[in-house]
């Protein structure tokens, strides 16, 4: 029986780091936890909901979030300039007073900044989003991961596995597909590794994307 873990919990403390910093006691541990998956819920639907049709996708690598006693600082890595970036001041404005109702913390301040991703297309959860939308616009599962392994071939990865589960291509019996490009080592810690899940809802059913990236390592 296969016994699977988190690549990304596997690797905390060599070659990964944590995406939220921030100390509690064990009792208010469980309401700090929430508060960062209301931050995040929050700034991925604002993207949404903001982001231009032509664009296709949100493009966010992923939010770290760092807390004080008096401030909470979140950083949100984004791949391509969409809405977000363009109107970048009011942009940041208008999605930091809704970040803060959405909190409802009087004694804390909010700061939001924006980083660029420089190779979006080496970022796991970007590509998973790319394939996601190539999925809904009925493209083959077998063209959507030859062409996001074709484009993170150009951003000096060595080797990325994808795998896509649930009623493919609208069939009867789901069923897991996948396709490796290269070294992905995952038993070795010192490999780093990066790693998604991301559920797209089709109109078949709810399709499961995972994907492996190997970034450097032995």
């Amino acid at each position: 029986m296969g016994q699977k873990i988190n690549p990304l919990g596997f690797r905390l403390g060599t070659t990964q780091n944590h995406h939220s910093f921030w100390f509690a006691q064990p009792k208010s541990f469980s309401i700090g936890l929430q508060e960062d998956e209301k931050i995040r819920d929050c700034i991925k639907n604002y993207v949404q909901k903001n982001m231009r049709i032509s664009s296709g996708f949100e493009g966010i690598a992923h939010i770290g979030i760092q807390k004080r006693i008096d401030l909470i600082q979140v950083i949100i890595h984004i791949g391509f300039p969409n809405l977000l970036i363009e109107g970048r001041r009011r942009g940041i404005e208008e999605l930091q007073t809704n970040v803060q109702k959405e909190l409802n913390s009087v004694n804390r301040r909010l700061n939001i900044a924006i980083t660029r991703v420089e190779k979006p297309y080496g970022q796991p959860n970007i590509l998973a989003e790319y394939i996601a939308l190539q999925l809904k616009n009925r493209v083959s599962f077998r063209k959507a991961m030859k062409k996001a392994i074709e484009l993170t071939e150009q951003t000096d990865t060595k080797g990325i596995q994808i795998q896509i589960a649930g009623r493919i291509d609208g069939k009867e019996i789901a069923r897991v597909e996948w396709i490796r490009e290269g070294r992905v080592p995952l038993q070795t810690i010192r490999a780093k590794i990066d790693h998604c899940s991301y559920t797209v809802r089709t109109i078949y059913g709810v399709l499961g994307i995972k994907i492996w990236i190997f970034v450097e390592g032995k």
